[in-house]
């Protein structure tokens, strides 16, 4: 249509009859989460519209939709039909806004008053105008003012624009009398959802049962009944804006737990798509969990690990930590041959294992990003307790200047490990080495692991030690 005649026809849209759609009329509904906070709603609803002019109300959507993002279409009688305007009325009725929107206006009190002649009671209506409700109600009686609510007020209708629900009030041009159906789309905040796994190690170790689930929360102010769900896995860019106003939501989430279903997934774009097999309601207000994916008897690899510090190579220090931590990593390959190869989104891994009574214990967290198939997922659990590591600088040297280097150093280093373990453990003792580095004497293999790192492996007898000698030449 062209604008001047949309121009034309808009006064007589907008008073024309209103038409209301529930959730009863709803004939689907899906819903896909992003990671942040953002969901698209596509809600399928058939409606009765007379031919011509039209105001839909489109009631229950999410209190934190955003209107410029809505998009209806009718996929009964598309041609000639269009939308003219499109209004997000979140206002929504309270006794306190309804009192707030009769300002200036004349309302009914009623009052409960002793018959005179003292047996039972009666009531007494008034008529009083509205003169204000900041901290507090002021009405105007005929022959007083008065600064509380004497009685319960009577109001004689609803104004239009104070909704008992968080509604989208579309003026549209139908072309046909009938029932149609139409698909409202949105974004809307107040919908997320995050990954959570639980690994259970095996007695040796050597393998894991892991399972992911989703943890899905609503805060958007609306149900979503028997909703198709999908998921979208990914750094999805959006747009900065200002914040929206948004209908506030306070309450405790309750909690539900879907045991048995589990997701499809597929490639989307440049991200990950999950889809649960089965429709699902997001009660309004809850937190949520559906199955992600199972696996058993993962192959999995336990690593301890010293780490060491640049600054050791640049000056005389002498000892360098007594008891220095030793953290313990676990690492597992997400591959088909691994029994696993779906795309992980990222979330928290928390590991158990059973201790001799069989009692299931958490031994550490930690965050996975999203990791593609055949991908390395490695987790830091903690620090080993029964492993220490003693470290001091044996020998240092400076070097002064050697031809483009304008710094020199030499340094030669002790570290001692202690087991307390009755078995034997090997521990990496990893050394991030800055500049041009060469390891001049060691009392074991160093392996360069990149430009500026060095990886020792030291058998560490049970409840036991050994010792771990090397120089090094830094040149800056």
């Amino acid at each position: 249509m062209r604008p001047a005649l949309l121009l034309a026809v808009l006064p007589s849209l907008l008073a024309a009859q209103e038409t209301i759609t529930t959730l009863k009329d709803q004939k689907a509904l899906a819903v896909t989460i992003y990671n942040d906070n953002l969901a698209l709603v596509k809600d399928l609803r058939e409606v009765r519209l007379s031919k011509g002019e039209a105001r839909l109300a489109f009631q229950e959507v999410s209190a934190q939709i955003r209107p410029e993002t809505a998009l209806l279409r009718n996929l009964t009688t598309p041609k000639d039909f269009w939308v003219a305007e499109q209004n997000f009325d979140f206002d929504l009725l309270t006794p306190q806004k309804l009192l707030e929107k009769y300002v200036g206006e004349k309302v009914t009190v009623v009052r409960t008053m002793p018959n005179d002649s003292g047996a039972g009671s009666k009531e007494v209506r008034e008529e009083a105008t509205v003169l204000a409700t900041n901290n507090g109600t002021v009405l105007q009686f005929a022959d007083r003012i008065e600064t509380s609510v004497p009685g319960r007020l009577i109001y004689p209708k609803v104004p239009g624009n104070l909704r008992a629900r968080p509604t989208l009030v579309i003026t549209l041009n139908s072309a046909a009398d009938r029932a149609q159906q139409l698909e409202l789309s949105y974004l809307t905040g107040g919908l997320s959802w995050r990954a959570d796994y639980v690994a259970n190690l095996a007695p040796d170790e050597k393998t894991l049962d892991l399972s992911g689930w989703v943890t899905l929360t609503n805060q958007s102010g609306a149900a979503y009944p028997n909703a198709t769900l999908q998921l979208v896995a990914g750094d999805v860019n959006r747009a900065k804006q200002r914040p929206d106003r948004a209908y506030a939501v306070g309450a405790m989430m309750e909690r539900a737990v879907a045991p048995a279903p589990k997701m499809a997934e597929e490639s989307l774009f440049e991200y990950h798509l999950y889809t649960l097999d089965r429709p699902t309601t997001l009660a309004v207000n809850q937190t949520k969990q559906v199955a992600l994916l199972s696996a058993g008897g993962v192959p999995v690899r336990k690593e301890y690990l010293l780490q060491g510090q640049t600054y050791y190579y640049s000056g005389n220090y002498g000892d360098l930590g007594e008891k220095q931590k030793v953290g313990v990593f676990v690492e597992f390959d997400n591959k088909e041959s691994s029994r696993l190869g779906m795309p992980l989104p990222k979330g928290i891994l928390r590991v158990y294992k059973r201790d001799s009574e069989g009692r299931a214990q958490f031994v550490g967290e930690d965050n996975v990003d999203h990791t593609p198939k055949n991908e390395l997922v490695r987790l830091k659990l903690g620090e080993a307790f029964d492993l220490t590591g003693k470290r001091k600088q044996t020998d240092y040297k400076s070097l002064g200047r050697q031809g483009k280097f304008g710094s020199v150093h030499e340094s030669a280093f002790e570290i001692v490990l202690k087991n307390a373990k009755k078995e034997a453990v090997t521990v990496s003792v990893l050394e991030p080495l800055p500049g041009d580095w060469d390891i001049l004497q060691s009392s074991h293999p160093a392996v360069k692991e990149a430009a500026g790192t060095a990886r020792f492996k030291v058998a560490v007898p049970a409840e036991g030690s050994a010792t771990l000698t090397y120089r090094v030449r830094v040149k800056w």
